[in-house]
């Protein structure tokens, strides 16, 4: 689902393949925008079996039914009268139809898992992403050749995600996504020294009686940003305030769920962090993230990452911006024309209209800028195509800039490879 548009605009171009017998659907992971219209493509697409892996299927579940509400709730907001695209009994019966996977094992697209022998059945491979909890790259074998997704991926580790575990063999056909293609990665950066510096920046922060707000997702950023927090709060040398309130919405509480009831299950930093517990986040909802008041030493981690309009996130926001005794803190990617990306860019005295249903307000809040990112950097990113020489690189899921970038470096520094950026809605031949 496009993280922008609504309607059917939202939807992927699928009239482009309406006429094909679609096999299979194989999900890298559950972030809205690859997994938020997974039930209309299933109505179109009855017969195609659907794979992902079981942790992208509970999160999955979860966030399309949250996905239902939002839609139902935004016809009569903002008078989308398409919506819901989908319903949640509809939801109920795809995920009912959805196959789990484990990692690392060749699985035909028949639902079986393949013999070695089968050089030409399509099989595909999911390995470990290291972007949210149940990422994954797809790797795909048919007629002697590979084809492998990165799908959204990170190869360095997080604060609770350990970095991609992904295919060093011949990949004969590369597809790549190049979120951050467009920003180099920061002279001397590295995790830790940056969340000394977040930690550093709430002191302040708090030394002024401030309260903060992280915009993020639901899935991924929210868990990340929590057990920094945690951490912040048992480690003195980081940060030595006074303990704070922390406050998520709903849909993230679930999330925070999945991921604490799946700790020991996966590779993860802090498997023993039960982070609802530990952290011990109150929740809000779209009703008392409206009352709740702006006190000094509070952190609000909400979503959603991007502040869409009528989100927790944005209507906090728009409550704060125009005081400068407090603080809005971003803490990975957001897209240059969404709300967080305006606010972001618009500077102190600047101007910006975080709902077009409000007036304009003018930004007095202090800014600042955090890098975690759940994506890889550029770097990584062409350090692994590099490595893997493969004959074809395909270039998807990043802003013009960053893709360009991607695409120039590549066929400048691999030229064995041919460097493609598919057109939308445009066969392309592999």
């Amino acid at each position: 689902m496009h993280p922008k548009n609504t309607g059917e605009d939202a939807l992927p171009h699928l009239k482009a393949i309406a006429d094909r017998e679609i096999e299979a659907i194989l999900i890298s992971h559950a972030h809205q925008d690859h997994i938020g219209t997974l039930p209309v493509a299933m109505r179109r697409f009855p017969r195609a079996r659907v794979f992902m892996t079981e942790a992208t299927a509970e999160i999955g579940n979860v966030l399309l039914h949250n996905s239902v509400n939002v839609m139902t709730r935004q016809r009569e907001e903002i008078g989308e009268m398409s919506y819901p695209l989908f319903t949640h009994r509809e939801t109920e019966r795809a995920s009912e139809r959805w196959r789990w996977c484990p990692l690392r094992q060749r699985i035909s697209t028949a639902g079986e898992r393949a013999p070695q022998r089968e050089r030409d059945a399509l099989t595909f491979e999911f390995f470990e992403a290291g972007h949210v909890l149940g990422s994954a790259g797809i790797l795909l074998r048919a007629e002697g050749q590979t084809v492998f997704y990165t799908g959204d991926v990170n190869f360095d580790d997080q604060t609770i995600m350990q970095a991609a575990v992904f295919p060093e063999e011949k990949i004969d056909v590369l597809i790549m996504e190049c979120t951050r293609g467009d920003h180099a990665k920061l002279a001397g950066w590295t995790r830790a020294g940056e969340e000394r510096r977040l930690a550093e920046a709430l002191g302040r922060a708090f030394e002024r009686g401030a309260c903060v707000l992280i915009p993020v997702f639901a899935l991924g950023k929210t868990q990340e940003v929590l057990a920094m927090l945690y951490k912040f709060r048992r480690e003195s040398r980081m940060y030595s305030g006074p303990d704070f309130p922390i406050y998520i919405g709903g849909l993230s509480s679930k999330m925070t769920d999945i991921y604490d009831r799946r700790a020991h299950m996966t590779r993860r930093q802090l498997p023993r962090v039960q982070l609802m517990r530990e952290a011990a986040p109150f929740i809000l909802n779209d009703e008392t993230v409206r009352d709740a008041p702006l006190r000094g030493g509070r952190v609000y981690v909400l979503s959603s990452g991007m502040m869409i309009p009528k989100t927790l996130s944005n209507v906090f926001a728009r409550r704060l911006i125009e005081n400068p005794q407090h603080s809005i803190f971003f803490v990975g990617y957001a897209n240059p024309e969404s709300p967080a990306g305006l606010l972001r860019d618009a500077g102190t005295a600047g101007e910006v209209a975080l709902d077009p249903d409000k007036p304009p307000q003018r930004v007095h809040c202090n800014i600042e800028q955090f890098q975690f990112s759940a994506h890889a950097t550029r770097e990584a990113l062409i350090e692994y195509a590099r490595k893997l020489s493969p004959r074809k690189v395909v270039l998807v899921h990043g802003d013009p800039p960053a893709v360009e970038w991607i695409r120039a470096t590549l066929s400048a520094g691999v030229p064995g490879s041919e460097v493609v950026v598919p057109t939308p809605g445009v066969e392309l031949e592999l």
